[in-house]
C-alpha cells in the first residue's frame, strides 16, 4: 500500500518549450470556466487555429479548470495529451509533472527532450525553454515512502510497463497524484498531479536554451545568469 503524504513546495518547477506561448483567451474574455467552451467555439469560427492552441478542453470538467494569468501553462498539461503516454499516463489523460528545484526539472526535461529529438532524427539545434515556478500543497501518494522492491519497477528508467497501469488505477480511485524520487536526478523529487486544481498557477521564472548536439542535451544556456551550464550524462539511443 502506498501512503498518502501532504506535499508542500514553494518551488514546483516545470520547464516547457517557449514555442508554446500562453493563451490568454480565458482571462481576456471571462473568468468563468463554465462558459469557456461556448466562447472558444465562437472564436474558432474566425480563428480555426485556436483548436490546436487550446487543445482538448472537453477533457476537463468545469470544476477542475483553473483560471488567471498563466493558467494555460497548467491547463495545457491536461488538454494537450501525449499519445505515446508518459511515466504515469497511458496517453488517455494528461498529467502535470514538476520537480522540486531547477536542477531536477532540467534533468527530467532534457532527458525527455532528447528522447523526442532522437526519435525525430533532429539535427543539432537549440531550443528555447521557459522555466515555470509555482507552489503545490496537496495530499499525494508517496512513492518515496514505499519499499525499494515496490518502487523500483514504477521508476524503471527504461520502461513504463508497470508505472502506467499503477497510476491509472490510483487515478480511477480518486488519487490526486504522486510524489516520487526523480529518475533522472536522484537527489531531487518530482510530483505528478492528476488535476489542474492541485497546482498553483505558476509564474515564468527565467528562459533557458537547450543545446541538442544530435545525441543528447549536453548543456543549456541560462539567460538569467548569462552563462552556459554543462549537463553530464549518457547519449540517448534510438530506443530506451
Amino acid at each position: 500500500m502506498v501512503p498518502v503524504r501532504r506535499i508542500r513546495w514553494k518551488t514546483a518547477t516545470r520547464i516547457v518549450a517557449s514555442r508554446y506561448p500562453p493563451i490568454n483567451l480565458y482571462e481576456r474574455v471571462t473568468s468563468d470556466p463554465a462558459v469557456w467552451d461556448a466562447l472558444i467555439a465562437a472564436e474558432m469560427l474566425v480563428n480555426p487555429r485556436l483548436r490546436d492552441e487550446i487543445g482538448e478542453l472537453h477533457l476537463l470538467p468545469v470544476a477542475e479548470r483553473v483560471r488567471g494569468p498563466g493558467a494555460t501553462w497548467v491547463m495545457a498539461a491536461f488538454t494537450h495529451r501525449n499519445p505515446a503516454g508518459s511515466r504515469f499516463s497511458d496517453g488517455s489523460y494528461g498529467v502535470y509533472y514538476a520537480g522540486d528545484d531547477l536542477a531536477t526539472a532540467v534533468a527530467e526535461t532534457a532527458y525527455h527532450f532528447a528522447r523526442i529529438a532522437t526519435d525525430s532524427a533532429d539535427a543539432p539545434r537549440y531550443e528555447a525553454m521557459r522555466v515555470l515556478v509555482g507552489r503545490i500543497d496537496a495530499k499525494l501518494h508517496d512513492l518515496a515512502g514505499v519499499a525499494e522492491s515496490v518502487r523500483a519497477p514504477l521508476l524503471d528508467p527504461d520502461s513504463y510497463a508497470a508505472s502506467q497501469p499503477f497510476a491509472a488505477a490510483l487515478r480511477s480511485e480518486g488519487s490526486n497524484g504522486l510524489h516520487y524520487p526523480s529518475v533522472r536526478h536522484p537527489a531531487g523529487r518530482c510530483i505528478a498531479a492528476f488535476r489542474p486544481t492541485l497546482v498553483e498557477v505558476p509564474q515564468q521564472a527565467r528562459h533557458l536554451g537547450f543545446d541538442w548536439d544530435g545525441t543528447r542535451v549536453r548543456r543549456y544556456f541560462d539567460y538569467g545568469e548569462n552563462a552556459w551550464v554543462s549537463l553530464d550524462g549518457p547519449s540517448y539511443p534510438d530506443s530506451a
